[in-house]
């Protein structure tokens, strides 16, 4: 994505009343040293995954694909990212509304070249993303998945 203004929350298709959701696909990026890859969008306070809002018709990995490049200047290899399950938070920077996340692992290291609405990327350590001001989804979700993960390469 190239706007730095927040995506608008889709209502829901059914006719049940339930809280607006942004659909995403995003990437918990780590390195042998099991430092995370997080970064801070334009205007915003907090840090989250790379990624970003799926496009119609377009599948999680194609947009995957798309915005790590966008965002970071990272070519994601022809193989697909481990595909590790849709997780559901309150959204970070559009009040009201859910972010459904198509999770994906990725085991890399590259200096990320920071573009569109990225304004600021890095790696940190577990226990220093921790101190972070963080989305929702990255301290509840992420943050405990990526210890599980790290133990399973120790």
């Amino acid at each position: 994505m190239t706007s730095t203004a927040p995506a608008p929350c889709q209502l829901p298709s059914s006719t049940e009343a339930r809280t607006p959701s942004i659909r995403i696909a995003a990437a918990l990026i780590d390195d042998d040293d099991g430092r995370l890859l997080l970064v801070r969008k334009a205007g915003t306070g907090v840090f989250m995954q790379a990624g970003g809002k799926i496009e119609p018709g377009e599948t999680a990995v194609a947009a995957l694909r798309r915005e790590l490049l966008e965002e970071i200047g990272f070519a994601l290899a022809d193989a697909d990212p481990a595909y590790l399950g849709r997780l559901v938070a309150p959204a970070a920077n559009e009040p009201g509304c859910l972010v459904e996340a198509e999770l994906f692992h990725i085991r890399a290291s590259f200096a990320p070249e920071v573009s569109a609405e990225i304004a600021e990327a890095g790696w940190f350590a577990r226990d220093e993303a921790i101190t972070l001001p963080l989305a929702p989804l990255t301290r509840d979700r992420v943050l405990p998945l990526a210890a599980t993960l790290a133990g399973q390469y120790r």
